[in-house]
């Protein structure tokens, strides 16, 4: 059996679902892999999306940027948590002893610096996984204060340290040594009107999905207006515990019986802070998008642009959600003719690659 561990930044869930879209696709092509996940993403997240053949450890595997909320960073809090860790060789060589005792014979990370470090010292070869690194944004954003872009100077010979690097699109800053694929999802697994069908929305009424990427947040004043006409809306990480029902409104709490990339699947427009997989899963159910940014965050103009040119997608500023005029303002969203569906998954090559390059090193 190979062993793979897997280092996935908690920046949000995205990260955690491309990881597990690669994950699967690695497990389709070789059954017997089995995978150590180390980070601070929920446990219940990767079940949901890989069900087993996994062995979760609760780590703090990257610092990545604080958030004060699922649109804004806190950079002060960062450069403390940075100063912290950095430099922690213990902690390094005690994982890279962990890894030895589990038999994992590679490292992937996805923008996990410390997975790479982990690699170096157990002396295994690692992939890195990114459309964007730590260091190209702590280099990039605006009025970076001196000490962020000291930590991104040592994460950057980090990051080029790893043996191999897959860089999926939408892509930050292209690397000529690494080899670049489709956006990266996980793939839904019920039929539209399944999942229409178990949230008890009508096949043929429109169904928003509004999504802040695994940041909790307080919706109370984005859902602030008459749920009794219109569109059906579900916001998934809405609720703290079961399925609440208000009018047309569905809140469900993050870990709900409910597939996240089912719920996109089902849906005709995703409202959601721009952040990776939910472009990606969006993208492949050829759904609208309607899209708030994170105006200093040095991936958002990236990302948008990509959107605006592959996808049926608009802006919409952040001062609307806190109140029902966003629901005016992705009107001619709802009413356009959805994207084809299926685009392509470049979960499967990135699974390839790390497969033929290294899976020498495990079988």
């Amino acid at each position: 059996m190979g062993r793979v561990a897997y280092f996935v930044s908690p920046h949000g869930f995205g990260h955690a679902a491309r990881a597990c879209a690669v994950m699967a696709e690695m497990r389709r092509r070789q059954p017997a892999i089995y995978f150590d996940v180390f980070t601070e993403v929920p446990e219940w997240f990767f079940s949901e999306s890989l069900g087993r053949g996994f062995t979760y450890h609760h780590l703090r595997s990257d610092v990545g940027l604080v958030q004060s909320s699922p649109l804004v960073e806190d950079l002060d809090a960062t450069v403390a948590l940075l100063d912290e860790t950095a430099g922690d060789g213990t902690t390094v060589d005690r994982l890279a002893e962990r890894l030895h005792e589990c038999g994992c014979s590679i490292v992937v990370a996805d923008i996990s610096p410390l997975g790479l470090e982990v690699a170096v010292s157990a002396s295994i070869p690692s992939v890195l996984v990114e459309n964007f690194t730590w260091d190209w944004v702590y280099a990039n954003y605006p009025n970076s204060p001196c000490d962020l872009r000291k930590h991104g100077r040592r994460l950057a010979q980090v990051f080029a340290g790893a043996e191999l690097r897959i860089q999926t699109e939408p892509v930050c800053q292209p690397q000529v040594t690494a080899v670049q694929v489709p956006p990266v999802a996980r793939s839904p697994r019920l039929e539209r009107s399944d999942l229409r069908r178990r949230l008890g929305v009508p096949a043929g009424e429109p169904m928003i999905v509004v999504s802040m990427g695994g940041v909790p947040w307080d919706c109370r004043d984005f859902t602030d207006f008459d749920h009794t006409e219109g569109p059906w809306i579900v916001i998934p990480g809405g609720s703290e515990s079961g399925a609440e029902r208000h009018g047309r409104m569905i809140l469900l709490p993050f870990h709900a019986d409910v597939f996240h990339p089912d719920l996109v699947a089902a849906s005709d427009l995703v409202v959601s802070k721009l952040g990776y997989s939910t472009v990606a899963e969006t993208y492949r159910a050829g759904a609208a998008l309607a899209y708030v940014t994170r105006q200093r965050f040095p991936e958002s103009p990236i990302l948008a642009g990509w959107v605006e040119e592959h996808m049926v997608a608009a802006e919409i500023g952040a001062e609307l959600l806190r109140n029902g005029a966003w629901l005016e303002a992705v009107g001619s969203l709802l009413n356009a003719s959805r994207g084809k569906a299926g685009g392509p998954n470049g979960a499967g090559k990135a699974a390839k690659v790390i497969l033929e390059r290294l899976g020498s090193s495990l079988f």
